[in-house]
């Protein structure tokens, strides 16, 4: 049973790593962002199909599901273009704090959407999530179009995540990820399409070719089925936990594998300290005291 416990805590931590490493793929392909997204959500919704096709899994849904995830797509499409283009505009570092901001839309949106109470507690990581980003903003005014960029980002992956967290009882995560892949691929090509995006622009080198490959398979379609299957085996809290180490890996990536391009102001890393340190203990605290409450409210037999 400990051994079960250990594989699959080194399989999520693994898997977060992984996740953090789509930051570092991201300045390393040299197409822009929107083409980038193009290329992974293909791979990645055309390896999971034939995932799907290996298990002989079926991948019916009804209509009003598939219009659901479909236009949920262009969500998740939008909140990875922004993702890269704030990598592209800025840093991994600052691309992947801002990021961390998602806690504090979620906190806003899901009581609002959901018709639920605001919780004080997460509106208190709020105001210190605010507060780092203020101090990061001060600091690096020479990438203010990557923050916008990373804080919209972080507003669309809420977005998503809460819309999610509805189809997810009735269904597969597999199955939602697959169609909202394909409702993003269509919809990132309707930009294109637009913008008249199908250009030269699109072409790619060897180098971008393997990126692209290890984004759409082992970044996304792999990681996302590793790392669903464990969470089923482990609890919410240590996957929120270690879920949130992704900016943390992904920064000590970064500065590994492009040295002082990486830097930051210390000012940076205050505003940063700030707000991972609150994701971070966030989950700690609020089971303390959802477990202090219950003992209340548990009568002595």
């Amino acid at each position: 049973m400990k051994s079960k416990l250990k594989s699959n805590l080194f399989i999520l931590h693994l898997t977060v790593l992984v996740w953090g490493f789509t930051g570092v793929l991201g300045a390393l392909i040299s197409v822009g962002e929107a083409h980038l997204v193009w290329y992974r959500v293909l791979i990645a919704a055309l390896s999971l199909y034939l995932y799907f096709r290996w298990k002989k899994t079926s991948i019916r849904v009804s209509k009003q599901t598939f219009y659901r995830l479909f236009f949920t797509g262009a969500i998740v499409g939008l909140h990875w273009i922004l993702f890269f283009g704030a990598i592209k505009a800025s840093t991994i570092s600052v691309a992947m704090v801002c990021l961390s901001s998602l806690t504090l839309f979620t906190a806003i949106l899901e009581p609002l959407l959901n018709s639920n109470r605001v919780s004080k507690m997460e509106l208190v990581a709020g105001l210190f999530i605010i507060f780092g980003i203020y101090v990061i903003f001060k600091f690096e005014t020479g990438y203010t179009k990557g923050i916008i960029m990373g804080l919209s980002s972080a507003l669309c992956g809420s977005l998503f995540s809460i819309i999610n967290g509805k189809q997810a009882k009735n269904r597969s995560a597999t199955i939602i990820s697959f169609y909202e892949l394909i409702g993003a691929f269509v919809w990132v090509s309707v930009y294109l399409l637009v913008t008249k995006g199908f250009d030269a622009r699109m072409i790619l080198g060897m180098s971008d070719i393997i990126y692209l490959l290890i984004l759409g398979t082992i970044c996304t379609s792999v990681a996302y089925v590793a790392g669903v299957s464990v969470m089923k085996e482990l609890s919410a809290f240590k996957v929120a936990l270690i879920t949130n180490l992704e900016p943390i890996y992904a920064i000590i990536l970064a500065l590994i594998i492009f040295g002082k391009d990486e830097k930051m102001t210390s000012g940076f890393y205050l505003g940063a300290t700030i707000i991972l340190s609150t994701i971070f203990l966030f989950p700690v605290v609020k089971t303390r005291v959802e477990h202090k409450k219950l003992k209340k409210r548990t009568p002595f037999i």
